[in-house]
């Protein structure tokens, strides 16, 4: 295994975990949401961040393919991963 797969396995994992715990708040957040009116703020960032992650997850999942696969699209894909994670910086990046 390479050191880019390596890398590669770790963006990979570190998106699939973020997403599963925001899709878990976000199940929570609609099970609360009658109770608690202030979730509701909420709403739509945690649907945002979700929404990234996941995007995130499925890039580099297909990134991570493409390099133990050593096909032609690895560096597609892999650039398709670094904008991603680029995307997520900016849109974290403080104001």
């Amino acid at each position: 295994m390479t050191p880019l797969a390596v890398l590669t396995g770790i963006i990979m994992g570190s998106a699939v975990t973020i997403s599963i715990g925001l899709a878990m708040v976000l199940v929570v957040f609609l099970t609360m949401a009658g109770d608690y009116p202030a979730l509701a703020r909420e709403y739509a960032s945690l649907l945002t961040s979700f929404g990234l992650f996941l995007a995130l997850s499925f890039v580099s999942a297909y990134a991570f393919l493409g390099v133990l696969r050593e096909t032609r699209w690895r560096w597609y894909a892999q650039a398709a991963t670094w904008l991603t994670i680029g995307i997520l910086a900016l849109h974290y990046w403080p104001k």
